[in-house]
């Protein structure tokens, strides 16, 4: 597992980076749409319709299937628990991502939390 650590590290963080850039797109799929109550069958479909027209969505799902692909090479190199673990390099770049792309507010409190996760990865690649 040891000689492998270089390869599937970077394989696992592309992975994670491949999520965030879906999870960017989805989010700017949805928050290009208005959905307020009160909420009805007809409504939903509206905005189900809506947002599957939204070429975002479709390069979310695109990103989303890349990183499916780059997961199942990471499950056939490494040990499932390891894998899994490092995976949680997703929070740091959803993090990261919130504020400077989304421009969101993220408290101390959750960037202690990811920094935590930072050190939980860095403990999980030396085991």
């Amino acid at each position: 597992m040891r000689e492998g650590l270089l390869i599937i590290l970077p394989l696992i963080a592309l992975t994670s980076l491949c999520d965030t850039i879906n999870q960017l797109f989805l989010k700017s799929a949805v928050d290009s749409l208005t959905f307020a109550p009160p909420f009805n069958i007809i409504k939903i479909f509206k905005f189900i319709f809506q947002l599957l027209v939204k070429p975002r969505l479709w390069l979310g799902f695109v990103f989303s299937v890349i990183s499916l692909c780059i997961w199942l090479v990471v499950l056939s190199k490494a040990e499932l628990n390891f894998a899994f673990s490092a995976d949680s390099m997703h929070y740091i770049f959803i993090a990261l991502a919130s504020r400077f792309v989304l421009k969101e507010k993220v408290t101390s409190l959750r960037w202690l939390g990811t920094g935590l996760i930072v050190v939980g990865i860095v403990l999980i690649s030396l085991s």
